[in-house]
Formats: C-alpha cells, structure tokens, sequence
C-alpha cells in the first residue's frame, strides 16, 4: 500500500509539469525487489519539470484553498 501511495504522490505532483515522472519511480520499485538488479533506469524528468512539478506542490500544500486565483 505505501508504494501505491507513494506512486500516487508522484502521479500527484508531476502530472502536469513532468507527466513521465512516475515510470522512474515504478521501475526503481520494481528493481529494488530483483536480485539482481535488471537494467537501467528510465531517464529522469528535466530539472525545469521537476522545479516546477515541486514549486505546484509546494503551492497546493499551503494554500488553503485550492482552485483558487491569487
């Protein structure tokens, strides 16, 4: 259940900005339960959709009412 979660956290975060984001994730998942490890892993997000992928979240976290303009 944690690792859905944590997937959904990143599904989250990233949809928008980084919408690829979550294969990373799932594979390294994946991986960490092989012996083994098999291959490599997929390409991280660019650091620009990742910044802005954070920035959201980090703007969605404090603000107390989402969906609203500022």
């Amino acid at each position: 259940m944690l690792l859905l979660m944590a997937n959904a956290g990143v599904l989250g975060a990233t949809a928008d900005a980084a919408p690829d984001a979550w294969r990373r994730l799932v594979a390294w998942m994946l991986q960490s339960f092989q012996t083994p490890a098999r291959g490599p892993l997929p390409d991280p997000p660019e650091d620009a959709a990742l910044y802005e992928a954070m920035r959201r979240a980090s703007q969605s976290a404090t603000d107390p009412e989402p969906g609203r303009r500022r």
